[in-house]
């Protein structure tokens, strides 16, 4: 785990140098001025010298960001409102088609959810007080029961909500007697990627390559490091070696959706559900003439078979929630997941 986050950390660190440095060297050859021409032209070469998916995109749906640049100038004048420009220029990196890619104003926040919303949310907290009820435990951000056919199933809304290593302690040990683990990440939109370590520790008994990381080195849509593995290490802490499920849905994102990567290298674990909303890119910030900020995808991850994650993961055993189920109080994703367990 430390080998992970460390790996992790100076990745970050190379990144944000390289963005930094290649953004201040950008500003003084070429410094734009706080006009709506100025600020389209300097958000649109931020992103032309930063951002990290330009030729996994143009290969997925034919993106030409020259093409972005000629559609979307056309439609900026020095005579327009600040929320006229903010329209076009949210509209123009929405092209990109990335969640981690967004525009902040103090009115608003320009950003590309389509890759949940144009799809079934196969989530229903009506189902999960069904299958919570009332007397569930709650540890940090993890809410967990033992399911009436001994199964364990642990509720983990958001890796923003922190989990120590004492909260993992007692779940697992209160799951110690059960026949398998289900792990439900639906609807969860990332945030911090060490909670997503330290959970995913837990499943492996020795260090087991999970990934890849790159980081630009450059300004050219090109350029970037060799692959860097990414290892995850077990934890000197108590260990889970039964089955796992993991629920996903087109809402696990970011370090969800790395969680989902992790956990799909490791042999007794199991995805269930709907492809995962993606997010593979670690994203990385820059301002504005006129103080706006920019938020895009700049160091690109990749699975333990060097895959793109960047539009999702496919689960093993893929499927949606069933209306009829639904109706009758019933979570045809758990229950698909319980049925796996109990076949182990």
């Amino acid at each position: 785990m430390q080998t992970l986050n460390r790996l992790h950390t100076v990745a970050l660190m190379l990144c944000a140098i390289f963005m930094v440095t290649m953004f201040t060297s950008c500003i003084d050859e070429d410094e734009q001025p706080n006009t709506p021409t100025g600020n389209f032209e300097a958000l649109w070469r931020i992103i032309d010298q930063h951002y990290c998916f330009f030729d996994y995109k143009q290969q997925q749906y034919g993106l030409d960001w020259q093409e972005v640049y000629v559609k979307y100038k056309e439609r900026v004048s020095d005579r327009m409102t600040d929320r006229q420009l903010f329209e076009v220029m949210t509209d123009m990196l929405s092209e990109l088609r990335d969640g981690h890619v967004n525009l902040g104003a103090s009115y608003d926040y320009g950003r590309y959810w389509a890759w949940k919303e144009d799809y079934p949310s196969d989530y229903s907290d009506s189902l999960e007080r069904i299958y919570l009820r009332t007397d569930y435990k709650i540890a940090s951000g993890m809410k967990y029961r033992v399911l009436d056919d001994n199964i364990g199933y642990v509720r983990y809304e958001s890796f923003a909500d922190a989990i120590g290593e004492g909260n993992l302690d007692e779940v697992l040990s209160y799951f110690l007697l059960c026949r398998g683990l289900i792990i439900d990440i639906r609807s969860n939109g990332g945030g911090e990627l060490t909670n997503a370590e330290r959970l995913a520790s837990r499943f492996v008994d020795e260090k087991t390559l999970v990934g890849y990381m790159q980081h630009k080195t450059g300004t050219g849509h090109n350029d970037f490091s060799e692959l860097k593995t990414q290892y995850l290490e077990p934890s000197s802490r108590l260990r889970w070696r039964k089955p796992v499920c993991v629920l996903v849905n087109r809402g696990v994102f970011s370090a969800a959706n790395e969680f989902a990567s992790m956990m799909h290298a490791l042999p007794n674990v199991t995805l269930v559900g709907y492809r995962t909303g993606g997010g593979s890119g670690m994203p990385m910030s820059n301002s504005l003439p006129n103080g706006w900020m920019v938020r895009y995808s700049a160091c690109p991850m990749y699975d333990s078979q060097k895959r793109q994650t960047e539009f999702g993961i496919e689960p093993d055993i893929s499927l949606h929630l069933d209306d009829a189920d639904t109706r009758r109080g019933v979570d045809t994703i758990i229950e698909t997941a319980r049925n796996v367990i109990k076949g182990k």
